[in-house]
């Protein structure tokens, strides 16, 4: 890749790696590249300042961004929709919560990473993740209440983000931090079919019928979700009445 000989070149780059669908060899032709740069902490100024005329080694992007999310990133989109993410880490900045595949490590940096796990959700995490479907369940029913539908439809599009998280520490836990994009191919067939129909209805115009099925896919779940909770935790307590209440109100709904 002409991108990756050109950083090799920059005497700041200490490491060059893979990460996202690439990274874990899931891509497929519609993927990004979220490319690495493992740099030294005293050479990162100066690197992130040649970024841009690394990324047109490949060709002008016809669109580019400088942005800051888990990293210095350079956003860069060319005119044969290809689309790299170029991200610069130090050893101290570094989060190992994926995958990754090494393009460049003559120093063998990468080596003390290789063996973390990368993609599975801690207890603490997955909690939280509980905690959510059940926040915003409660604030669906405020909105629906309200009469705002577009409002109500985005609650339930935060409990689908949660749940796909809580449902993969159940059915695929070391793709549980992927969430979302990794429900189609590591959920049980069923469950993905039940999260589709949620989907299928997360509308202004049916989110009824979408809550009734997820209170209908709760029920379900707690079975196992209740044994990470005492008994009167109030993650718990809240998650069963949101489920008791928004199911009681469907069964109503005409």
């Amino acid at each position: 890749m002409i991108l990756v000989n050109r950083l090799k070149e920059d005497p700041g780059v200490q490491s060059i790696f893979l990460k996202g669908s690439m990274g874990r060899n899931e891509h497929d032709q519609h993927s990004d590249i979220d490319l690495y740069c493992l740099v030294k902490e005293e050479d990162e100024k100066a690197f992130l300042s040649r970024r841009l005329n690394h990324l047109r080694a490949y060709k002008d992007p016809m669109f580019y961004d400088d942005i800051f999310i888990i990293a210095p990133q350079i956003i860069g989109i060319y005119e044969d929709w290809l689309h790299v993410d170029l991200f610069t880490v130090t050893e101290k900045t570094f989060q190992n919560k994926d995958y990754f595949t090494v393009l460049y490590d003559p120093d063998h940096l990468m080596d003390k990473y290789q063996t973390e796990h990368k993609l599975t959700l801690s207890e603490a995490e997955f909690k939280d993740h509980v905690i959510d479907v059940a926040w915003f369940l409660f604030q669906y029913k405020k909105a629906k209440e309200r009469g705002n539908a577009v409002w109500a439809q985005e609650m339930l599009r935060y409990v689908m983000s949660n749940l796909s998280n809580v449902m993969l520490y159940r059915y695929a836990k070391d793709r549980s931090r992927l969430g979302l994009k990794a429900i189609d191919a590591h959920l049980p067939r069923e469950k993905r079919r039940t999260m589709l129909e949620v989907y299928e209805c997360v509308t202004p115009s049916s989110h009824e019928k979408a809550v009734k099925r997820i209170t209908s896919l709760l029920k379900v779940e707690m079975i196992w979700i209740q044994e990470f909770f005492e008994e009167n935790d109030q993650t718990l307590v809240l998650l069963k009445l949101m489920i008791k209440t928004l199911s009681t109100e469907a069964e109503l709904t005409p």
